[in-house]
């Protein structure tokens, strides 16, 4: 199954846990599939790097090289119109578009507020969790 993770998603699960964590472990264990384009490994990138000054025991080099190695990418057209109350999130809804894939992993008001939107389902960590892992 291929999924695109919102930053958040990606994020708690590297730094905090929980329901993040075992979204990236399927993603380890070959379960699921993580989409991307450059414009999320971009914003990836900024925001691990950032976190990582302050849990310096996680190698995020490593990591991002992992998640850039073992990841489907795809090129994106900007939308002809903003998607979602906050425009940065529209890259996750055009990476879903561009490379067909049907679920977007969020707990972003915004982005969840678009589920359903072109047939791309956004949940929350626990529901996909629940939904797609057990």
């Amino acid at each position: 199954m291929k999924v695109i993770l919102d930053t958040n998603v990606l994020v708690s699960g590297i730094f905090f846990g929980g329901y993040p964590y075992r979204i990236l472990d399927a993603w380890k264990r070959g379960k699921i599939r993580i989409v991307l384009s450059e414009e999320i490994f971009d914003e990836y990138e900024r925001v691990i790097k950032e976190l990582s000054r302050k849990f310096k025991e996680i190698d995020v080099s490593e990591l991002l090289t992992l998640i850039a190695i073992n990841s489907i990418w795809v090129g994106t057209n900007p939308l002809p119109f903003n998607v979602s109350e906050d425009p940065d999130d529209d890259k996750f809804i055009s990476c879903a578009i561009a490379s067909r894939t049907r679920c977007v992993i969020s707990g972003d008001k915004h982005l969840l507020a678009l589920s359903g939107f072109q047939g791309i389902e956004v949940l929350k960590p626990k529901v996909f969790v629940e939904r797609y892992l057990k």
